[in-house]
């Protein structure tokens, strides 16, 4: 780390200690060269995530947006927050820890229809039907069929 008084690299951590709000992590250093003493913050870098949307136009991942419609799918249904909660985090991560940053929306409804398969099937049905966007009612018959064979 660069010292901000004599610009010389080599430093020493003296503490380091999380930020009040937890989001970064407080660190006093000495400078090798000088002595002096000063504080550098460490952060987590978070790239933005766009999506890539089925008109191949994009715009920024909206996790509130993405928390909508599950709970929209799950309206009426023995379903929590906490559940909902827990499946946007996973979903988050998910997207995050693959280190592009686009991602199709398709893949997103996948991922959604995933995890609402395992919690409520009703709810899987409800999302599903507005995903997949069926044309008539044969599609969604086809579409409930191939879940009870799967299932």
């Amino acid at each position: 780390m660069k010292c901000i008084y004599c610009g010389n690299t080599d430093s020493k951590v003296l503490d380091s200690r999380s930020s009040d709000d937890e989001t970064s992590i407080r660190r006093r250093r000495e400078c090798l060269s000088c002595g002096k003493r000063f504080t550098t913050y460490e952060t987590v870098e978070n790239l933005p995530l766009l999506v890539i949307k089925s008109d191949n136009s994009r715009q920024s991942f909206d996790v509130e947006k993405l928390k909508r419609g599950i709970i929209r799918a799950c309206e009426k249904r023995p379903v929590s927050m906490a559940q909902i909660d827990t499946m946007v985090s996973e979903i988050e991560k998910v997207l995050y820890n693959s280190l592009d940053q686009e991602v199709y929306s398709s893949k997103i409804g996948e991922l959604v229809m995933e995890h609402l398969k395992k919690i409520d099937e009703v709810s899987y049905i409800r999302f599903a039907s507005v995903y997949r966007k069926f044309a008539d009612l044969t599609h969604f018959i086809e579409f409930i069929k191939e879940y009870d064979t799967k299932k």
